[in-house]
C-alpha cells in the first residue's frame, strides 16, 4: 500500500434483511482485498550487499577500531535464516548484556517497539529496575478515539487502512509502550480478523481498545471479557451458538490455542463447553440500526413494522432463552449445570492454565527454548498470585533468563516491530502510512492474523524474500525524508556496538547520514531483539 493507493477497503453492496435487528447482528464479512500494488524505488543502498552482510556465515571474534566509529565488537557475521534463528547454531554473537546501559536497551527492543535516542537516554539515566517497575506499573495510555469507528455500519463501514494507520501512529507515540507491546501480543493470542469479523460495525475497533485494557488485568478477566467480546462472538461463531444448536468453533480454541493447550481436555470437554457457553448475541448500536432501516426502506419503499432499540454495553447481550436449561452434564471431569462464568472458572482451576501462559510470554519476551524450570518456576508465582498480569510481566523481566546471554538477539522482530523501530531511530512518525502498507509484503497484516492461531512467530519471520522487503521498507523509509538525523551514534544506540564485520565494514565504507542509516536498519542485528 503505497502512498497513492487508496487505503479504503471496498465492501459489496448486502441486502437488508426483513428482519432488521437479525440483519445488524449477523452481516457477513466483507470479501478479501487484493494485495496493493507496490512501486519500486530506486535504492538508497546495494541490496546485494546488505543482503548478502545479513545472511553471511563465518568464525571468529575480535575487537575493531575503526574511525569514525567508537569502539564495537566484531563478532561471527550470523545466518540469518529461519534455520539458524530456529537452532541458534550459526548466531556466535558475544553478549554486552553485562553492561548496564545495553541491558536496559535489551528492555527496551524486548518490550516496546524500539526508542528514539532520547528515550534510551532517559531509560539509562533511571537504570534496569527503575525502567521495568516504570514499564510494568504504569497504566496503560488510551489512544485517541478514531473518528467514526464507533459508527462504523454497513452504509458507512470502517475504512481497514485508517484502522491500522491510527494503531501505528500510537505505537510511535505511546507514553506506555510496554501496554502498547502487549496489545499486539493479546492481538496474536485472542485472534480475530477483520476478514471475518467484518468493517460494517464497530466491533474489531472496540476489541482493540479491550485488549489494551488487559495490560493491568488478571486472567480470569481477561478470559471473561474475550468470551463476550462482539468480535469474538463473530468470529468463532459463539454469537450464533444456542443451547439447541451449540457451535463448537469458540470452546475448542478457548482450551486449544487460548488457555490450556493441545492433550488437556477431551472432545466431549468441547462438546460440553460449546453447551455450556451458549446463550450471547451481538450488540447493535444506533448507526447500524440507522443504516439497516435505509436500506429497508430503499429496498420495500417503506420502513420495517418493528425497530430495534439500541445496546447500551459494547460486549455481547446475554439472552437466557438461547442459554442452556437443562439436565446436568460433566465438563473436565465434574458433571453439574455450566454457564459461562462457570466454565471459565473451571479453566483457570485446570493446572495447565499457568504453564500455558507463561510460556507464551517467554516465547513472546525471552527466548524460544526457556528451560521448563524456568517455566515451572514462573507460572507458579503467577498462580499464585490469581494470575496477575502486573506479577508475571515483572518477574519474566527481572529473571536471571531475560538478561542472560542466550537471550541476546535470541528473537526475530516481526515485520510491525521492526518497520515502527525503525521509524522512531529516524524520528519520521510521519512514517505511519508507508508501515501500514508494507506489512502485507512481510507477512503481517495489522487487524488480520492468518488463522486463529495467530502470526508466526521468530524464525518463521524469516525468508529471502522477507529480508528484501525489509531492505525495501528501508529504501522507501529514507526517499520520503527531506532531512535524517546524525547516524554518528546510530551502531551504539541501536546495535549496542556488536557488529558482524560486513556490517562494521559496510559502515565504515559509508559517505553520510542517509547511507549510514540505510545500513543501521537494513543489517541483520537491526532485525534481531
Amino acid at each position: 500500500m503505497s502512498d497513492s493507493t487508496d487505503t479504503t477497503t471496498h465492501l459489496p453492496e448486502q441486502r437488508a434483511d426483513a428482519e432488521v435487528e437479525r440483519a445488524v447482528t449477523s452481516s457477513p464479512a466483507p470479501a478479501a482485498r487484493p494485495a496493493p500494488a507496490r512501486k519500486r524505488r530506486p535504492s538508497l543502498v546495494d541490496r546485494r550487499t546488505v543482503l548478502s552482510a545479513a545472511v553471511a556465515g563465518g568464525v571468529g571474534v575480535g575487537i575493531a577500531r575503526l574511525l569514525p566509529w567508537h569502539r564495537v565488537v566484531e563478532v561471527d557475521p550470523p545466518q540469518l535464516t529461519a534455520q539458524a534463528v530456529a537452532t541458534r547454531s550459526t548466531l556466535d554473537w558475544v553478549s554486552p548484556l553485562g553492561d548496564e546501559a545495553t541491558r536496559v536497551a535489551h528492555l527496551l527492543r524486548r518490550t516496546s517497539f524500539g526508542y528514539t535516542a532520547a528515550e534510551l537516554e532517559s531509560a539509562v539515566a533511571d537504570g534496569y529496575r527503575r525502567t521495568v517497575d516504570r514499564l510494568v506499573e504504569t497504566p496503560p495510555a488510551e489512544p485517541p478515539a478514531l473518528a467514526g469507528a464507533d459508527d462504523a455500519a454497513q452504509k458507512k463501514p470502517q475504512n481497514l487502512g485508517q484502522l491500522q494507520q491510527w494503531w501505528i501512529d500510537w505505537m510511535m507515540k505511546t507514553p506506555t509502550p510496554f501496554a502498547e507491546h502487549m496489545t499486539l501480543f493479546w492481538h496474536g493470542h485472542f485472534t480475530s480478523d477483520f476478514r471475518k469479523v467484518g468493517l460494517q460495525d464497530p466491533y474489531l475497533y472496540w476489541q482493540h481498545r479491550t485488549w489494551r485494557r488487559f495490560f493491568h488485568s488478571d486472567l480470569g478477566t481477561v478470559l471473561n471479557e474475550v468470551t463476550i467480546d462482539p468480535a469474538m462472538l463473530r468470529y468463532l461463531d459463539l454469537g450464533t451458538s444456542s443451547a439447541s444448536a451449540p457451535n463448537e468453533n469458540y470452546s475448542r480454541e478457548l482450551m486449544e490455542l487460548f488457555t490450556l493447550g493441545v492433550g488437556n481436555y477431551t472432545e466431549d470437554d468441547v462438546k460440553a463447553a460449546a453447551k455450556g457457553l451458549a446463550g450471547w448475541r451481538f450488540p447493535i448500536t444506533q448507526a447500524m440500526i440507522d443504516s439497516q432501516v435505509e436500506a429497508v426502506i430503499k429496498r420495500t419503499g417503506k420502513p420495517p413494522k418493528v425497530t430495534p432499540k439500541p445496546d447500551t454495553a459494547k460486549t455481547g447481550i446475554y439472552v437466557p432463552a438461547r442459554a442452556y436449561r437443562g439436565a446436568p452434564f460433566a465438563y473436565l471431569g465434574e458433571t453439574k449445570v455450566w454457564n459461562t462464568q462457570t466454565v471459565l472458572q473451571k479453566i483457570l482451576d485446570h493446572e495447565a492454565v499457568a504453564p500455558f501462559i507463561t510460556q507464551k510470554l517467554l516465547t513472546d519476551l525471552v527466548a524460544t527454548d526457556v528451560d521448563d524450570s524456568t517455566v515451572t518456576r514462573i507460572a507458579d508465582r503467577f498462580r499464585q498470585s490469581r494470575y496477575d498480569m502486573k506479577t508475571l510481566m515483572s518477574d519474566v523481566l527481572t529473571s536471571e533468563e531475560f538478561t542472560s546471554g542466550k537471550a541476546y538477539r535470541a528473537l526475530v522482530k516481526s515485520p510491525t516491530e521492526v518497520m515502527v523501530s525503525a521509524a522512531k531511530a529516524l524520528q519520521a512518525p510521519q512514517l505511519s502510512r508507508l508501515i501500514a502498507g508494507s506489512g502485507e509484503g512481510m507477512g503481517q497484516l495489522l487487524f488480520d492474523p492468518p488463522t486463529v492461531g495467530g502470526w508466526p512467530d521468530n524464525a518463521s519471520w524469516i525468508s529471502s524474500t522477507s529480508m528484501l522487503a525489509r531492505i525495501n521498507f528501508v529504501t522507501s523509509a529514507l526517499a520520503q525524508m527531506k532531512t535524517v538525523p546524525s547516524a554518528a551514534s546510530a551502531h551504539a544506540q541501536f546495535l549496542d556496538s556488536t557488529l558482524s564485520p560486513q556490517t562494521l565494514a559496510y559502515l565504515n565504507a559509508t559517505t553520510d547520514d542517509r547511507r549510514r542509516w540505510a545500513a543501521v536498519l537494513s543489517c541483520a542485528e537491526f532485525q534481531l531483539k
